[in-house]
């Protein structure tokens, strides 16, 4: 009997031994201390989840909720952003570049106590990531890598030229094999079977991760519970297994308003604001508000632009907005500083064409932006022979007005008022905007479609420009603005006989910054791109928000230096004091 509890305990300190977990440590900086477990903190969704399953949809609810369950082999440092190991303990790059070997983390289990294994990260690049069907996939910058298990614990991705930002791919979330193969083509399912994994009426306990928190109920249109996960693989420096909340609740509150006043009435423990709200919120911290109100310039968050369809139904207009001219000249009626003024309360600055103006990739191409000037927008249009009617709105060719639909996101306090500022001036330059409210979790949906004319929409910045390729990469699978040069099918070229000379020119400066490795010569492409994407008015940006939160009293180390990064906050090291 004693040598079977001694080899049960040499057993069991062998595991311990071999285990890795992550200590959390070196954020004094921030104001980050060891927290006390136990607690609940409540948060506030914009839209109800599409999904579950990462990969199954671009929607940013889902994306929100995969953060807190869902872990990839690296992570950003929260002080500086750089990258560090997460689910990889450990890589190695070689062959000048090609070559990417990682070594996954000892000891890390999913939710439900299996163990995570390279299986698991093979299985996620190949059966999701690179699954040209799958919605919320990214095939495009897979393309040709082979992803092949070494060992348990070993992964290595060999691609097939050089790309310099492939690393910055490994954050994405790793999916559990054991739990979505019925869901895939190693399955033996069709491709685009794996959007149909993880339901929102799937039984929470189907939702394994390796994240901080676990699935617990989803109340649909209203709230999802997450709970602590008891198998986390962090600790912080005194060794208390993270995170310290044992409960996430996430109210599903469309309107950007209401998710104000559920804050101030208490309801709401933290929230990411616009400078809209920062005001107010502050002048109750100052009045003695038992909460902290806080902003710094952005390298992440999502700048709005004013995008034109090339393509839009009626031939007139499209032919107009493919016409840099018009755009141009549609650019001097942006009051960009009346917006940052008087929407952002001038926590905002002059945005960049595609790079924050805090990134060190970007081209001070502002000088490119034209200032609002309306008297030469007017001379621009007529320059067009667009001569305006009895009424004051400009004729198109065929006699009738230049008025076409403009979408924005209703519930957005923000996007509701730059797009009244944007009708107003458009109709003194005889351009007629009408309108066109929908839910800003739609934006992009509807912009995927082809049933607009103009939109405004907002899509995030990045630290590095490749990881905005499907953006502004012509033919890229968000480059929605101009969609006859998606490819004509699924996983093909794009259309490049639909290219305008200047976009061919984009997609030839992204293709040699993708597979150069000198971070000089890929600056001075990524900068030539810029100062075209400026020169051309591809989208008219319009802002570059500051990123502003603010939390109750009752929780320590909330973290927002450099910005929030959209659905990453570090909410497992949050406390309830």
């Amino acid at each position: 009997m004693r040598k079977i509890l001694w080899l049960l305990v040499v057993t069991l300190l062998g595991g311990l031994a071999l285990a890795q977990p992550k200590t959390i440590s070196g954020y004094d900086s921030l104001g980050v201390v060891n927290g006390k477990p136990g607690g609940s903190l409540t948060l506030a969704l914009s839209s109800a989840p599409q999904t579950f399953f990462y990969y199954g949809a671009i929607d940013s609810a889902s994306e929100a909720l995969a953060n807190q369950l869902f872990d990839g082999l690296i992570e950003y440092n929260l002080k500086n952003y750089q990258i560090e190991p997460a689910l990889a303990v450990s890589w190695s790059i070689t062959n000048g570049g090609k070559v990417y070997t990682f070594k996954l983390r000892k000891g890390v289990k999913w939710s439900d106590g299996q163990d995570l294994s390279a299986d698991d990260v093979v299985f996620t690049y190949t059966q999701a990531v690179a699954n040209p069907e799958a919605k919320g996939g990214d095939s495009e910058n897979l393309a040709g890598v082979k992803v092949e298990k070494l060992d348990a614990s070993t992964v290595r991705f060999t691609l097939p030229k050089v790309a310099p930002a492939f690393i910055q791919y490994m954050r994405l979330p790793i999916m559990p094999k054991h739990k979505l193969l019925a869901f895939s083509q190693e399955g033996g399912k069709p491709a685009a079977e794996i959007n149909n994994a993880w339901p929102t009426s799937v039984d929470p306990k189907e939702v394994v991760g390796t994240g901080p928190f676990r699935l617990v109920s989803y109340t649909p249109g209203q709230k999802v519970t997450l709970e602590r996960n008891p198998t986390y693989w962090k600790k912080d420096a005194t060794g208390t297994t993270l995170p310290y909340l044992d409960r996430l609740e996430y109210l599903i509150i469309p309107d950007s308003q209401a998710q104000v006043a559920q804050f101030l009435a208490g309801n709401i423990g933290q929230l990411n604001i616009t400078g809209t709200d920062f005001p107010t919120l502050k002048q109750r911290e100052v009045s003695g508000a038992p909460i902290k109100v806080v902003q710094f310039r952005a390298l992440f968050g999502s700048p709005p632009h004013l995008a034109f369809n090339y393509d839009a139904k009626n031939p007139e207009l499209a032919k107009l907005f493919r016409d840099t001219d018009f755009r141009l000249a549609m650019q001097f009626a942006v009051n960009r500083k009346r917006i940052i003024d008087d929407v952002y309360n001038s926590l905002a600055e002059l945005p960049g064409n595609g790079m924050a103006p805090i990134s060190e990739w970007y081209y001070n191409t502002t000088k490119l932006l034209s200032n609002y000037d309306l008297k030469a927008a007017n001379a621009a249009l007529d320059k067009l022979g667009l001569k305006k009617g009895a009424d004051g709105i400009r004729l198109l060719p065929s006699g009738k007005p230049l008025e076409f639909t403009l979408t924005y996101g209703s519930n957005s306090s923000t996007f509701s008022a730059i797009a009244t500022i944007l009708q107003s001036d458009f109709k003194a330059i005889g351009v007629k905007a009408d309108l066109q409210g929908i839910l800003a979790a739609n934006l992009l949906s509807t912009g995927r479609s082809k049933d607009w004319e103009t939109i405004l929409l907002a899509l995030g910045d990045q630290p590095d420009p490749e990881l905005r390729t499907p953006i502004w990469k012509p033919g890229g699978a968000l480059y929605y603005w101009h969609q006859s040069t998606f490819p004509a099918s699924e996983g093909g070229p794009p259309q490049f006989k639909n290219f305008f000379p200047w976009e061919k020119e984009i997609y030839d400066l992204w293709d040699k910054a993708a597979s150069t490795t000198n971070f000089t010569e890929r600056k001075a492409l990524y900068d030539r791109w810029q100062a075209i994407f400026a020169r051309q008015a591809m989208v008219i940006m319009i802002a570059k928000a500051n990123s502003v939160g603010a939390v109750s009293t009752k929780y320590g180390n909330y973290i927002y230096d450099l910005g929030v990064i959209p659905g990453y906050y570090p909410v497992p090291l949050m406390f309830q004091r």
